[in-house]
Formats: C-alpha cells, sequence, structure tokens
C-alpha cells in the first residue's frame, strides 16, 4: 500500500476544504502550513499579492509528518496573483530535497495554476506526477468533489504503477 500525505496552506479555509475533503475520500492523513505571521485584513490581502508578484518566501510553520517517510505529496494550495501562494512557495522551497513523487491541486479564483505548476516543478527539479485545479466557485457549490475524487484515484495508481517496477528489470546485467 502507498504512504500518501497530503500538505495544504489555506489562508481563506477554502483549499483546507479541499484537502479534508481529498482526505477523507482517499484515507490519506493531512498537514498543514501555517505562517509565523498571520495575515489579516486588507493588509494581509495586500501582502499576499506582494508576496506572489515577488514571489517571496515568507516564514512559516510546518509541525506535519517528514515528507521523505512518505510515497507521495500531494500539495493543496490557493493561487494569489495567478503564481503559487507565497507560503506553499516557502514549504516547496525549503523540502524541495526531502519530497518524493508530487502531485498538485490547485484552488483560484479564475485561473494561474498552470504557472503555479511551473514554479513547484522549477523549485523542486522536476514536473509533478499529476496535476488538477478547481475555482472557488466550485469548492463553494460542491462541483468539485467527484472531480478531486478521480484525482486522488489517479494520483493513487500513478504511485502503484510506479512501485510495481523493479530496477534489476531495467538493469542490463539482470539480463
Amino acid at each position: 500500500m502507498n504512504k500518501i500525505l497530503v500538505v495544504v496552506y489555506s489562508y481563506t479555509g477554502t483549499s483546507r476544504k479541499v484537502a479534508q475533503l481529498l482526505c477523507s475520500q482517499q484515507g490519506w492523513p493531512m498537514a498543514e502550513i501555517a505562517e509565523t505571521r498571520p495575515r489579516a485584513g486588507a493588509l494581509g490581502g495586500f501582502r499576499c499579492l506582494l508576496d506572489s508578484v515577488f514571489r517571496r518566501h515568507p516564514q512559516i510553520r510546518y509541525d506535519g509528518p517528514r515528507t521523505k517517510d512518505f510515497d507521495a505529496v500531494v500539495l493543496v494550495s490557493p493561487i494569489w496573483g495567478q503564481r503559487l501562494a507565497g507560503p506553499m512557495r516557502s514549504f516547496v522551497g525549503t523540502r524541495r530535497h526531502h519530497l518524493p513523487d508530487v502531485a498538485v491541486v490547485s484552488v483560484m479564483g479564475g485561473s494561474g495554476a498552470p504557472h503555479a505548476v511551473a514554479e513547484i516543478s522549477r523549485l523542486i527539479g522536476r514536473a509533478p506526477i499529476l496535476d488538477t485545479a478547481f475555482t472557488t466557485r466550485e469548492v463553494d457549490d460542491g462541483s468539485f468533489a467527484t472531480r478531486l475524487q478521480a484525482f486522488g484515484t489517479a494520483v493513487r495508481n500513478a504511485e502503484g504503477a510506479q512501485s510495481a517496477v523493479r530496477p534489476a528489470v531495467l538493469s542490463p546485467q539482470a539480463l
């Protein structure tokens, strides 16, 4: 059985709702990223935009399990200003060498998910195994649930397929 961890950062609670449903559907554990300097009011929203525009790495706190103890990590994050949310950028940047296979779920007002996936790819030096995106509207009205379950199943199957490959089979010395 594959060990898959869901790591979420959520400013408004929408991404957390997605992560919680994914964990409920798949039976996976969830860990959460928190900021050391909370965002509040209009100034907090403005900081979100600045973090995205300047690709800043705000200070975060992560008390979850070690990501390297899992076969895959699903990152669930909002999109700010068509880019990856700053706290998730901080998480990926500081743990890039300890991340196993990565899948990405983006939650956005309208667009920007491809930019976030590309940024994660640059940070970890490889492409995520799978990615998907949901709009805030889809999350609010619940219409995302079926697609989220299909995504979770695809992540599980992708990990299952990879674990079936044996290095000796690919070795020319094994022939």
